[in-house]
């Protein structure tokens, strides 16, 4: 999977731009204003949320379900910065979605994506709410509940993904070096991803191709 453009899980259903809404989330900012005799004035406003808020929700609840360090990819249409992460201050990408992939303490890969709302910034917020909601059930006790709510959280291979990853990706039959293969799959994706006039389904297909690639050759 890559952290730009989106990878969006194989098998995961989409939204389309009629579905999708405007969000609620918001930060807080409080300020207050000291004054010379010792009083002071407070007060909350809500701000609309930044990209760069989205993932330090997304990372924070991560980090308290115990996700293994360095094994986080968050993938979106938003541009990354040098350290990967998505950057904020940009034009909202036709497709807004977010998918966030990571290993579990047992190892264990998960993903959750969401693209019910207009902005990357609310979607990644949304895939933080019900990360803590998980975590309330770990935290109650629920940790099989929990292990079994995560099983509909994984990447599912394509309903009809009856051709090789070689085919889907574009590489010959003896290809094992995998920089020519991770090369060969970003050239497919420019035409592939559904912002550059290819599909939902073909971006899926092309994701669930380089993830066996890696399985094999890696």
């Amino acid at each position: 999977m890559t952290n730009y453009p989106l990878t969006w899980p194989a098998g995961w259903p989409r939204k389309t731009d009629a579905q999708r809404a405007d969000a609620r989330f918001g930060r807080k900012d409080r300020r207050t204003v000291n004054y010379t005799n010792g009083g002071s004035t407070s007060w909350t406003t809500t701000k609309a949320l930044t990209v760069s808020d989205g993932v330090k929700r997304v990372l924070d609840e991560l980090a308290r379900l115990g996700a293994r360090p360095g094994y986080t990819v968050i993938s979106t249409n938003v541009v990354v910065r040098l350290d990967g992460l998505p950057r904020s201050g940009q034009r909202e990408p036709t497709a807004p979605g977010a998918a966030v992939y990571w290993q579990d303490r047992a190892r264990a890969p998960r993903v959750m994506a969401i693209d019910r709302y207009r902005a990357v910034a609310d979607n990644l917020a949304a895939i933080a709410a019900t990360l803590e909601a998980l975590r309330a059930i770990e935290r109650h006790g629920g940790a099989q509940i929990l292990d079994r709510a995560f099983t509909g959280f994984t990447a599912l291979p394509p309903p009809a993904a009856a051709r090789s990853w070689r085919e889907v990706i574009g590489v010959p039959a003896g290809e094992r070096d995998m920089a020519a293969v991770r090369a060969a799959y970003r050239r497919r994706a420019q035409t592939d991803h559904p912002d550059r006039g290819g599909t939902h389904d073909a971006m899926a297909e092309l994701t669930a191709a380089m993830r066996q690639a890696e399985h094999e050759l890696e």
